[in-house]
């Protein structure tokens, strides 16, 4: 038969396990808000390693408008997706008279901003760009080249559009496109 307790012996115990009630409650409640803090956290870039000169084999071509006097291609094998949320790409490009100039860049997504990380030299080595903020991407003449990328490759949205083999994908099959329509 089961018995009952009353009485301050009884009353103790309750007493106890309604503070240890209690006190879990609260140690909950304090986990539960700090999983679901909804303040913003500070964007921080991480550090960047300069990828190897592009070469020609693995230049990617597309297409900017039919203003644009320059020839763009990124070198595949430089593209990154980085934990901070920023594509990085090697920019080649070229003019009618075949100067070429090289770039690493980088295009934040979420906040439609690019940066100037380099400048590559002919001898394959790297010189750190003066300007290395973040900037507002525009669709003019000055920064055609990374509004293009922005828009019709890298981001969706706000977001990166996909893992860089998807991006190398479109760009490729854009790449073909173009040359079709441009032989026709």
């Amino acid at each position: 038969m089961q018995s009952f307790q009353f009485g301050a012996r009884a009353s103790r115990n309750s007493s106890a396990f309604l503070l240890a009630l209690v006190c879990a409650g609260a140690f909950a409640q304090s986990n539960f808000e700090e999983d679901f803090d909804n303040q913003e956290k500070a964007w921080k870039e991480i550090a960047v390693q300069m990828p190897a000169a592009p070469l020609d084999d693995n230049l990617v071509k597309f297409d900017v408008g039919p203003t644009s006097t320059q020839a763009y291609s990124i070198d595949a094998k430089s593209l990154s997706i980085g934990s901070d949320g920023v594509v990085r790409y090697t920019l080649v490009a070229k003019s009618p008279g075949g100067a070429r100039n090289v770039s690493y860049e980088g295009i934040r997504c979420q906040s439609k901003e690019k940066k100037l990380y380099a400048f590559g030299h002919a001898d394959g080595s790297w010189g750190r760009a003066r300007r290395d903020g973040w900037e507002p991407i525009f669709g003019n003449q000055v920064n055609q080249q990374q509004a293009t990328l922005a828009s019709d490759f890298f981001c969706r949205d706000g977001a990166i559009a996909g893992k860089a083999s998807d991006i190398l994908e479109r760009m490729r099959k854009n790449e073909r496109l173009w040359a079709k329509n441009i032989n026709d």
